[in-house]
This record gives C-alpha cells, sequence and structure tokens, in this order.
C-alpha cells in the first residue's frame, strides 16, 4: 500500500502544534504558580520554560495520545509530561498552594481554548490552503484544550484533580485517593478500552470515558465558542 507522504505531514502538522501548545504551556502554568507561591524548584532546574523539550516524554507526550487520537477518530486523548518538580513544604502554604498549582495547567487549558476559539475570526484575513491549514490547527486546539482541562480535573491522582481533591477533602479520605497513584494509569486504560468491550458483550453503555470526559468537554467547547460569539 502506497503512502500519501504530503496527507501524513499535513495531518501531523495540524494536530502535533496544538498538541505541542497545550502541553508546554500547561507544564509551565504549573512551574509559574509554584514559583509565584514560594516554591523555586522549577525555577532552579529550568522548567519554567516555553521549550516543548523541556516538557517531553516520548510515550507520553507522542506515542500515547497519537494512538489513542487515531483510535477514538480524534475524540479522545490523554497525555503525561515530564512531571514538573515541586517541593510542596516550600510553598506559601501547602495544603493551599497545592491546590492552586494543580489547578493552574486545567486553566490555561482552557484559557488556550478560548484564545483558539477567538482565533476563528483571522479565517477572514485569510484564504485558500492558508486559511483550511490555520482553521484545523484552532479547531483541534479548541478540542485538545477541553478535553485536557476535563481529563486532567479528573479526581484520580498523579492528576491535576486528584491532587485537588487530595488537598480538599479531609485526610482520612484524601489518604485513600493517593494510594490510587501507582495503578492510576490502569484504571484508566480500563476504563477507556476494557468497560467498553466488556459492555459491548453483555449488551450494555460502559463508554465512561464518554461520559466523564468527552460528553463534558464536549459542552465546554460549545460553551467557549458561544462566550466568543461562535456558537
Amino acid at each position: 500500500m502506497d503512502i500519501d507522504y504530503i496527507t501524513v505531514g499535513y495531518t501531523i502538522s495540524v494536530w502535533a502544534i496544538p498538541i505541542l501548545l497545550a502541553i508546554t504551556l500547561h507544564e509551565a502554568a504549573h512551574g509559574w504558580a509554584a514559583m509565584k507561591l514560594g516554591d523555586p524548584t522549577v525555577k532552579e532546574l529550568g522548567r519554567v520554560s516555553f521549550n516543548p523539550l523541556r516538557h517531553i516524554d516520548p510515550y507520553g507526550t507522542i506515542i500515547i495520545p497519537c494512538m489513542l487520537l487515531l483510535a477514538s477518530g480524534g475524540k479522545m486523548m490523554f497525555r503525561f509530561a515530564k512531571p514538573v518538580p515541586v517541593n510542596f513544604s516550600r510553598l506559601n502554604s501547602p495544603r493551599r498552594d497545592m491546590i492552586l498549582v494543580a489547578a493552574a495547567g486545567p486553566a490555561m487549558n482552557l484559557i488556550l481554548a478560548t484564545i483558539a476559539a477567538a482565533g476563528f475570526y483571522s479565517l477572514f484575513y485569510l484564504d485558500g490552503d492558508v486559511r483550511e491549514w490555520v482553521a484545523y490547527n484552532l479547531g483541534n486546539a479548541l478540542w485538545i484544550n477541553a478535553l485536557l482541562a476535563v481529563f486532567n480535573m479528573l479526581p484520580i491522582p498523579p492528576s491535576d484533580g486528584g491532587r485537588v481533591a487530595v488537598g480538599l477533602l479531609p485526610w482520612s479520605i484524601g489518604r485513600y485517593l493517593v494510594k490510587l497513584e501507582r495503578t492510576s494509569i490502569f484504571i484508566i486504560l480500563g476504563a477507556i478500552f476494557l468497560l467498553p468491550w466488556i459492555g459491548g458483550i453483555i449488551g450494555l453503555d460502559l463508554d465512561v470515558s464518554g461520559w466523564l470526559v468527552i460528553a463534558p468537554a464536549s459542552y465546554i467547547q460549545d460553551l467557549i465558542l458561544a462566550l466568543v460569539g461562535l456558537g
């Protein structure tokens, strides 16, 4: 089978740029928040950076997200990057600031999604292939950032939502969430792939990722488009 390298390259270009920006700025937001709240660790290690190479994990940033995007037809992905080093004991108010540092990443994704939505107005000034390429990038950026904002706020450590939940809950409850950290990747993969497969066999809708991630992300995407006057 012949491979159309031009088509493959075009597809990569309209997905790679939004993904790299979403991941890089997400991680930089964690680092910036930690630095502002009293922990200079990320600055000392050079992780408050817009350079994607400082945040990329080959498997979690590139291989796994691409496999999920292809398998789901562009609807589902999760990703992880090199974790931003945060010494919570150096934060001004460790319990409160842990929540703020964790929430900074998804907040950045919502900001990027809003910028991407507003960027559609720039298409009026573009023509032809350039307009189409920019439109694909903006659409993908809007969806990816909405998706990552929702996914990262799932209350399963070590996700951002997990850290927020641990910070908000009494320690007598939060400590049980902490224990999930080592097995969270298997819980996530099971919810995405195994449960829908089992549901198909027994005739039940067990698409947990659809209920908890895709549907809320679609709602957020529509809400953002409405906020910028395109809904």
